[in-house]
């Protein structure tokens, strides 16, 4: 049971003894792996170079002996003499031995015996080691251990002039200078892995030291913390929210701006104008129109924006729904104006009641009573002809509430002579969007001019609506005609509750939605005509 809190707290003291900024931990795994490089490339190094020196030393061993039984002088001294210390066979292996550096030259005869050796008493004696491979014609490199000590040897038959065997000659390298310039080679290489080691460190600091300034010296539990609640922040707030990079690349894309701007979990990685396609809103966030709380429109929604660059070239980009914003302040605009209009109404309802009140004090009964149906009769005539051109609800209700703000204002609406529309509509309500903005836009251009009018005009074409509104104001420059369907683009001044430049961008877009159009032109008589095609707007 006491096991576990020992073991506990030893791992708990260890963490508290490692140090906890970037910084430090990077510098010692950097330090740690370029040591154990090092050592791990030494070692690999020195394990073949025993090796190759022990093959070098052999094959220098085989070399002399090669040499030496080539001699031809050599063969016919062992034949001609006897295994003497002092005879023409000990003297040429020890002028060999000698000029050589080799441990050993031994010359031995077909029994083994040998007629050379660095110790003359030895002369005589049968050899140490086996030598019947030599003598069976074979040359033989290995290192082993005999009367001299461990040798490098090399082993080659002798031969005399008709090629016949006559003897072997064993040559032997001391294995200690072999061993010796293996240990010569080392302090070189560690000096080399030194300075290796040196580079290495010198190179993790330096890569260390810029790691500190990017993570600002934080602790990897800091920054772990950081992007946690970075992660829960961005996903949580009610804002849309897109990061950048320099490539202009969707770097990070949180919930809010993916439901905005209709993305798909996929967006991350790839280009904006790819993801968005063209328009304002991809120019907003892109930068190529610059300003502050920019206005734009994606699909349904009225998005307010706000871009600011990155240090690295990036730029991170916030996206506020203005929609209902904007519905709203178009709502407040219109019950100010109907309230205005009955304000109207109101004085002159009054003036009718103390009219009509005249007349009947004056005992003009007759008079009043034709009074009443006139003032009556023109407000229903109004209505009617508008129900039996416009058959659906939402549409009559909106015209003739817009002819009595347009009366109110002094402009004179009316219905074409070829307006019909069946209530066969299949999306009402967008309908009434783009009439309702199209006679907005038009009240107001007609409004001080000579004669203001405004005429509206809708008409079936098969399943497809067309909606034309005239007026008879200024008109539309031909420079500007496509400039005006560009969310935040207006000529009046803003209104109460924020930016214009909005209604005539969600006519468009409403109309391209449904595969149609929308377009300004000039009038007939002057003004403006704006011409708006629903294709599938009737069932």
């Amino acid at each position: 049971m006491s096991a576990t809190p020992v073991r506990d707290s030893r791992s708990g003291h260890l963490r508290r003894m490692l140090p906890r900024r970037v910084f430090s931990q990077v510098l010692l795994m950097q330090l740690a792996i370029a040591a154990g490089v090092t050592v791990l490339a030494t070692g690999l190094f020195l394990a073949p170079l025993s090796s190759q020196l022990d093959d070098q030393a052999m094959r220098r061993a085989l070399a002399i002996a090669q040499g030496t039984a080539a001699d031809p002088r050599l063969a016919e001294d062992l034949l001609a003499g006897r295994p003497v210390p002092d005879g023409p066979v000990q003297t040429a292996a020890e002028r060999v031995r000698q000029a050589t550096g080799a441990e050993y030259v031994v010359v031995l005869d077909l029994q083994g015996i040998r007629r050379s050796h660095p110790s003359p008493d030895r002369i005589g004696r049968h050899v140490s080691t086996d030598p019947a491979e030599a003598l069976a014609g074979r040359e033989v490199m290995e290192i082993d251990d005999g009367t001299l000590g461990r040798t490098a040897r090399g082993k080659v038959p002798l031969r005399d002039a008709s090629g016949r065997i006559v003897g072997a000659v064993s040559v032997g390298i001391a294995y200690d200078s072999v061993r010796d310039r293996l240990l010569g080679a080392i302090p070189g290489l560690l000096a080399y892995a030194g300075g290796a080691l040196a580079a290495g460190a010198l190179a993790a600091y330096l890569i260390s030291r810029r790691i500190q300034r990017q993570t600002r010296d934080l602790a990897f539990s800091d920054i772990s913390a950081l992007l946690a609640e970075r992660e829960a922040m961005l996903h949580s707030i009610r804002e849309g929210f897109v990061a950048l990079d320099a490539d202009g690349r969707i770097r990070l894309v949180n919930d809010e701006a993916q439901r905005l701007l209709g993305l798909g979990p996929d967006a991350a990685g790839r280009p904006l104008d790819e993801v968005l396609g063209g328009g304002r809103t991809a120019d907003v966030l892109a930068g190529r129109v610059t300003g502050e709380d920019l206005l734009a429109v994606q699909g349904p929604r009225v998005l307010v924006a706000n871009r600011m660059p990155t240090e690295d070239g990036g730029a991170v980009a916030t996206l506020r729904d203005r929609t209902e914003l904007e519905q709203l302040g178009r709502e407040l605009d219109s019950t100010r104006g109907l309230i205005d209009a009955l304000r109207a109404q109101d004085h002159e309802h009054a003036n009718r009641l103390h009219t009509l009140l005249g007349l009947l004090e004056l005992g003009l009964h007759e008079e009043a009573a034709e009074y009443v149906t006139e003032v009556v009769g023109v407000h229903r005539a109004t209505a009617e002809q508008v129900t039996e051109r416009v058959q659906d609800p939402l549409l009559a209700a909106l015209l003739v509430g817009k002819a009595t703000v347009a009366a109110e204002r002094g402009v004179a609406l009316r219905l074409s002579d070829d307006t019909l529309l069946p209530d066969r509509l299949v999306d009402p309500g967008g309908l009434v969007t783009v009439l309702g903005n199209l006679v907005d836009n038009a009240l107001d251009a007609a409004a001080g001019s000579a004669a203001p009018r405004v005429e509206v005009a809708l008409a079936a074409e098969g399943q497809a609506v067309v909606v034309r509104v005239r007026d008879s104001g200024p008109g539309v420059p031909a420079g500007q005609r496509e400039q005006i369907f560009t969310e935040g683009w207006s000529t009046k001044q803003p209104s109460a509750h924020g930016k214009r430049g909005l209604g005539l961008a969600l006519v468009r877009r409403l109309a391209e939605r449904q595969g149609g159009s929308a377009h300004a032109a000039e009038a007939a008589d002057g003004g403006a005509e704006f011409a708006v095609v629903l294709p599938e707007a009737l069932r």
